[in-house]
C-alpha cells in the first residue's frame, strides 16, 4: 500500500520469509557456519536456540539452500507437541509416503520403515538431515529421549559418522532440556545462539531490507526513530519489522518524508493495543 511513496518496489518489513530479506549479522552468519559444519561432516546433533522472533526459521531455510545434493532428504517438523510413537510415525510416513504400516504393529513397523530407508539412503551415497521447530516442546511430550534412541538407526562402528543429522530448533529452554539428558548431550556436536541486535546491527539490519525492497534514496528513519526502534524491540527482528512497517504505514498516511522518533512512539501504541485487545 505504501511503497510507491517511500520509493519501494516490495514491502520492506514482511512477515513472509524470503531469501533476500536474509540479515547476515554476526551472530547469524557464525549459526549458520557452525549448523553448515555439522550437517556436511555427517554429525548426530545440532542444536540453533533463540528468543521467539529471531529470525531462526529464514536462518534454516539459508541453511537449507547452501547444503550439497548429498545431503537429503531433508524433513521438516514444524509442530512436534506430539506422543514420541506419533512422532515416529510421522518420520516414517515422511520419508516412506508409500509404506503405511499396519495398525496393530505401527510403531514397531516405523522403526523399521526408518531403519530400512537410513540403510538405502547410505548405500545411494547421502545423509538425511531432519529439522524440529519449536523442538523445546518436545521435552513436555516425552520424546527427546526416543529422538536419541532413532540416531542409532543404521548404525554402523566402522563409520564415524552418524547415518543422519538431528537438528533441533527452538527457545533457549531448549538447551536445558537437552543437557537433562546426557546420552543426547554427548552427541550435540554444535550450540547455536543467536544473540538479539545491538543497535549497530538494528540500523544496519533496517537499511538491509529498505535496500532489498528497492529503497535507495535519502534515509527513511532519522537517528531518533532508529534509537526508538532499538528501545522498543529490544533488538528482535520480528519487532523490529512490526514497528517500521506501522511506522511507515502511518508516514504514508500523514504524507511524511521521513519518519522520526514520535511516529515510532504512535507505530509501538498501536500495536501495544492490538496485543491488549486479541
Amino acid at each position: 500500500m505504501y511503497e510507491s511513496h517511500w520509493n519501494l518496489v516490495a514491502p520492506p518489513f514482511d512477515h513472509r520469509i524470503e531469501p533476500r530479506c536474509y540479515y547476515p549479522s554476526e551472530s547469524h552468519q557464525a549459526a549458520l557456519l557452525k549448523l553448515l559444519y555439522a550437517i556436511e561432516t555427517k554429525r548426530s546433533v545440532a542444536l540453533l536456540c533463540g528468543d521467539s522472533g529471531m529470525g531462526k526459521s529464514m536462518l534454516i531455510d539459508s541453511c537449507i539452500e547452501q547444503l550439497p545434493d548429498s545431503i537429503g532428504p531433508v524433513v521438516r517438523v514444524p509442530y512436534p507437541a506430539m506422543p514420541a510413537e506419533q512422532l515416529v510415525r510421522y518420520l516414517a510416513r515422511q520419508v516412506a509416503p508409500e509404506t503405511q504400516p499396519e495398525p496393530q504393529s505401527m510403531f514397531s513397523h516405523s522403526i523399521e520403515i526408518l531403519e530400512n530407508f537410513l540403510r538405502h539412503n547410505l548405500q545411494q551415497g547421502r545423509h538425511a538431515l531432519v529439522i524440529v521447530d519449536e523442538a523445546h516442546l518436545l521435552e513436555a511430550y516425552g520424546s527427546l529421549h526416543p529422538l536419541r534412541m532413532l540416531l542409532n538407526l543404521a548404525a554402523d562402528s566402522s563409520r564415524s559418522e552418524s547415518a543422519w543429522t538431528l537438528c533441533l530448533v527452538g527457545t533457549v529452554p531448549l538447551i536445558g532440556h537437552v543437557a537433562r539428558h546426557g546420552d543426547l548431550e554427548d552427541r550435540v556436536a554444535v550450540r547455536c545462539v543467536l544473540d538479539r541486535f545491538s543497535m549497530d546491527e538494528t540500523v544496519a539490519y533496517i537499511v538491509h531490507r529498505l535496500r532489498a525492497s528497492g529503497h535507495n534514496g535519502d534515509p527513511v528513519f532519522t537517528d531518533r526513530a532508529l534509537e526508538a526502534i532499538q528501545e522498543a524491540s529490544l533488538g528482535i527482528p520480528r519487532r523490529i519489522n512490526r514497528l517500521c512497517d506501522m511506522s511507515l504505514m502511518i508516514g504514508y498516511a500523514q504524507e511524511l518524508k521521513q519518519i522520526d522518533a514520535p511516529v515510532v512512539h504512535i507505530a509501538q501504541h498501536e500495536l501495544s493495543s492490538r496485543s491488549m485487545a486479541a
